[in-house]
């Protein structure tokens, strides 16, 4: 697998109001609320996206539910890595599960046009294996998320 680049970073939060006052209030992080309870500051230097994200939507984007499974480590924090196309996410993710890597959802894509793939850390942190056409020039098909 060849990462291009670190698409976005960021907290998950089982107390959304609380992680985004301290962000966004006490640390003055500009962020814009692109869908409901999910802050997205695009607008920061060395990284594409620095989003919040609640736990119950990790979990949706994830596993199909809005609880985090308690046999899995709750994730602090997310990280989307960018590959060059949407194959290049499904050679990682069969790359991945040839190493023995458990993956949690397989390469598909969203409806804002990203392909992703999403992993757990050993650290339990939520990985994703992204292609976003905006992020390489060929048109806005919208922010991931």
């Amino acid at each position: 697998m060849e990462i291009a680049f670190v698409a976005g970073f960021g907290p998950i939060s089982a107390e959304p109001t609380v992680t985004l006052d301290f962000w966004a209030r006490r640390i003055g992080v500009p962020f814009e609320e692109i869908a409901p309870g999910y802050h997205h500051a695009s607008g920061l230097d060395g990284v594409k996206a620095f989003a919040l994200w609640p736990l119950s939507q990790a979990a949706q984007a994830t596993f199909g539910t809005d609880r985090w499974p308690e046999d899995r480590p709750i994730p602090q924090a997310w990280i989307e890595l960018e590959v060059s196309s949407p194959e290049a996410v499904a050679g990682a993710v069969e790359e991945l599960r040839a190493k023995g890597q458990e993956i949690l959802t397989e390469a598909h894509q969203e409806p804002w046009g990203q392909t992703t793939a999403r992993l757990l850390s050993p650290e339990g942190m939520l990985v994703g294996i992204s292609y976003l056409p905006s992020f390489h020039g060929e048109g806005a098909e919208g922010d991931e998320g």
